[in-house]
């Protein structure tokens, strides 16, 4: 059965509001871009968090800049005022170790699935760390992710770490569309591959 994860997340924001309550949401970003719609939209209902954990990002210098650009819209967008970061350890050594053997798989393939389960796992550790209220991710907004792949995922977390994933489709509802409008805004940069050496690779020989 098809589940339709943006209801779900309506679900659970009418029963916040209904309650009168601002959970603690640790929400793991992986670029300005995917982060803004996403921000705009929780902020509303949430104390954010967020966690600015890729190992996977190639080279270094794009890793920083992308921090630096995350860094840009919380100092400018509004619905960002309260937002705190926490910047994770950039260990690309470990990230290649965990997806080895998948390095000329395609974009969507099994590394991609290794990727997203370090990425997550990592932030379901540090919410219960933290003693957050549920974790999420912004990677859901892309057309070109696996949405009930990374929800399965961050279910699975979830329960291993007893603190409950926040289920998402951010895409839905135009909320790509309204990604692309605040990056021009705010005139952030939009990187053209998702992040890793491999996909670079892809993009260039597609």
């Amino acid at each position: 059965m098809k589940i339709n994860y943006q209801l779900k997340l309506d679900e659970i924001v009418k029963n916040i509001e209904n309650r009168g309550v601002r959970p603690r949401l640790l929400l793991q970003i992986c670029c300005a871009p995917c982060g803004s719609y996403v921000l705009e939209y929780l902020t509303k209902y949430f104390d954010i968090t967020l966690f600015y954990y890729n190992p996977n990002i190639y080279p270094k210098a794009e890793y920083d800049k992308r921090l630096g650009e995350i860094e840009k819209l919380l100092a400018l967008a509004p619905f960002c005022r309260d937002v705190k970061l926490i910047a994770g350890e950039y260990d690309d050594a470990a990230w290649l170790e965990h997806i080895k053997g998948t390095e000329q798989e395609r974009e969507g393939g099994g590394r991609c699935t290794l990727c997203f389960d370090k990425r997550l796992e990592e932030t379901a550790a540090l919410a219960k760390e933290l003693g957050s209220d549920w974790f999420c991710t912004t990677l859901t907004i892309s057309p070109h992710k696996n949405a009930p792949l990374i929800n399965e995922i961050g279910e699975n977390l979830g329960e291993k770490y007893g603190v409950p994933f926040l289920p998402s489709d951010f895409k839905k509802r135009e909320g790509y569309k309204r990604s692309t409008e605040l990056c021009e805004e705010y005139g952030i940069y939009r990187q053209n591959y998702c992040g890793c050496k491999f996909s670079i690779w892809f993009d260039e020989n597609a």
